[in-house]
C-alpha cells in the first residue's frame, strides 16, 4: 500500500494534548480561548464566526458558526439568522479575493443521519470548488490530496476578510471584526 504522509496534521490530532481546556462543545469552545489564529477562526460577527476547517474538503474550506449552541436551525432568532446570513455572503467574497474558486458547496449537516461528525452545533460549510479539482485519489484510496498548508490559508483568508468593507483588524493573532 501507498502511503501519503501529512506531518502537519499532528498538531490537529493531538490536539487535546496542548488544549486540555476545551471541553464539551469545541464550537462553543473555541471562540472565548482568545487565541483566534491558533483556533483558525477567522473573522467574527455579532452573533457567528467563521472558523477553517481542520479536515478541509479542498483549501479554503470554512465553516460559519453561530455562537448559540443548537443543533435545531429553528431555534436561531431573526438577528442570529441574518448575521450568519451575511457572514456566509463575506465568506463567499473572501475566498473569491483570496483562491478565485469557479464555484462553492454550501450547506448544513443536520442531525444524527446527515453525515455530520457534530450535529449539537449548527455549522454551514463553505467549500471552494474548481473545475477539475476532484482526482483519483478519493476514489482509488479514499484519500484526499490538499495542497496548501492550513496557516497559508489562514493568512491568505484573514488579509482577504480584513481588506473588505466595514471590517476592523485587530491583528495577525485575532480574527477579523465584521461590523455591520
Amino acid at each position: 500500500m501507498e502511503r501519503l504522509y501529512a506531518p502537519w496534521r499532528i498538531e490537529w490530532i493531538r490536539r487535546e494534548e496542548r488544549n486540555p481546556d476545551v471541553e464539551g462543545c469545541v464550537f462553543c469552545a473555541l471562540p472565548d480561548r482568545g487565541a483566534d489564529r491558533e483556533s483558525r477562526i477567522v473573522a467574527r460577527g455579532e452573533h457567528a464566526y467563521v472558523l477553517l476547517n481542520n479536515y478541509p474538503y479542498n483549501p479554503g474550506h470554512l465553516m460559519v458558526i453561530p455562537y448559540d449552541h443548537t443543533g435545531d436551525y429553528g431555534d436561531l432568532d431573526d438577528d442570529v439568522l441574518l448575521d450568519h446570513a451575511r457572514l456566509k455572503a463575506r465568506t463567499f467574497d473572501a475566498l473569491r479575493a483570496a483562491f478565485d474558486p469557479d464555484g462553492f458547496n454550501a450547506g448544513l449537516n443536520l442531525g444524527a443521519g446527515s453525515g455530520g461528525s457534530i450535529t449539537e452545533h449548527l455549522h454551514t460549510h463553505v467549500v471552494p470548488r474548481w473545475r477539475g479539482d476532484t482526482n483519483f485519489f478519493p476514489v482509488l484510496s479514499d484519500t484526499k490530496v490538499i495542497v496548501e498548508a492550513l496557516e497559508d490559508t489562514y493568512d491568505a483568508l484573514h488579509d482577504a476578510f480584513g481588506a473588505q468593507d466595514g471590517t476592523v483588524v485587530d491583528g495577525d493573532d485575532a480574527a477579523v471584526l465584521i461590523e455591520e
